[in-house]
């Protein structure tokens, strides 16, 4: 099986009290794999870095516009396997934290033409509660909030 790689930036806005923004997600070319949640993020564009990108794909799937010094990191790069509308992709994904207020107003006006309909709430999610639930996508996204957690909050 021949898979697309891409490059992808994601942004893990930590809450004061230790919660993560995440978004729930459905996969338009496999309606019956369900709801899962997953970060904010998408592809880096040529010629972008990943803050840059983290930080414009912040804005686009949640409508929060942040400069891309706000971002904490690279936390994390994870590489993973996953299909979605069809296409197989081979992901490397860059994750970045942020701190932000529990009460900042989100919105879906700035999505993609393919994403909308495709995202379908954003939710505030500890890792414990996430794994309990088992639908983070990545299987690894808890562990990979706890370590944006623990960026946020100035601890190694």
């Amino acid at each position: 099986m021949v898979r697309v790689h891409r490059e992808s930036a994601r942004v893990l806005p930590v809450s004061a009290d230790g919660e993560v923004l995440l978004l729930q997600d459905t996969d338009p070319g496999n309606p019956s794999r369900g709801a899962y949640w997953t970060s904010i993020g998408g592809a880096i564009d040529p010629g972008e870095d990943a803050v840059r990108a983290a930080s414009r794909e912040l804005w686009e799937e949640a409508g929060i516009r942040v400069l891309p010094e706000a971002l904490i990191g690279p936390v994390q790069i994870h590489a993973d396997e996953y299909s979605w509308n069809g296409v197989d992709y081979s992901g490397h994904n860059t994750y970045f934290a942020l701190a932000l207020d529990r009460e900042v107003e989100i919105s879906f006006a700035n999505l993609e033409t393919i994403e909308v309909g495709s995202v379908v709430q954003a939710g505030w999610w500890t890792p414990d509660k996430l794994r309990a639930e088992g639908t983070a996508s990545p299987a690894a996204l808890p562990d990979i909030m706890e370590i944006a957690i623990k960026a946020v909050r100035g601890e190694s």
